[in-house]
């Protein structure tokens, strides 16, 4: 999708708000050159001051983004475009981070078995003229887990980096019975709506 401008976007500094390796992966799969810069937001917002978990998902984004762009802004450098998300798991109109501890894990991926659950990933696109916000949203069904079957998985050490304690890309997609929606909004990062947003932006330079 991005093929028309790509001549355009490897002259442009991209910034990727984020440690994640998996985001990192799906940016460069689909062409885009980007360099990893982590925020240290400590992603302290309460969701009771939002009227939305799309709301939510963006604002954190945000904060992320700026994080990053002030830090590299103090050190001289002025990045093109930076690239936030923030992904979170809904269950019963509550979130679900990533849990602090393996017995919060098993908690979790409890309530998840057997049971359809939403996940949302907001993301934020700051140039150096625009901010553009956006949340895509996933409905995701879980199979049924028996005891057995997450405690093992709790002790492979995936689920303790994910957002509801589960990783559809590796090992807790065998959980996954279906999924309605963008698979890589549960992964953490919509492709198809980032790629449409993008081309939308640089597509008047060509």
């Amino acid at each position: 999708m991005l093929h028309p401008i790509k001549h355009i976007l490897k002259e442009k500094l991209i910034i990727l708000a984020s440690g994640s390796p998996r985001r990192k992966e799906l940016i460069e799969n689909i062409g885009l050159k980007v360099e990893l810069c982590p925020s240290l937001f400590e992603e302290d917002l309460d969701p009771k001051n939002f009227n939305g978990f799309s709301e939510f998902v963006e604002e954190t984004a945000l904060q992320k983004v700026l994080e990053v762009e002030n830090r590299l802004k103090s050190s001289g450098r002025s990045p093109d475009v930076i690239i936030g998300a923030d992904t979170m798991v809904t269950l019963d109109k509550e979130m679900f981070g990533k849990p602090t501890s393996e017995e919060e894990a098993f908690q979790m991926l409890s309530r998840l078995s057997g049971r359809g659950h939403t996940v949302y990933t907001g993301v934020v696109i700051k140039a150096v003229d625009k901010v553009i916000k956006f949340t895509e949203k996933t409905d995701v069904v879980f199979g049924k887990l028996d005891e057995q079957q997450i405690r093992g998985y709790i002790a492979t050490g995936e689920p303790m980096d994910k957002a509801g304690g589960y990783g559809i890309q590796g090992v807790g997609g065998t959980f996954v019975e279906r999924v309605d929606g963008d698979y890589f909004t549960v992964v953490g990062l919509p492709l198809y709506r980032l790629c449409s947003v993008i081309y939308d932006m640089y597509k008047h330079e060509i």
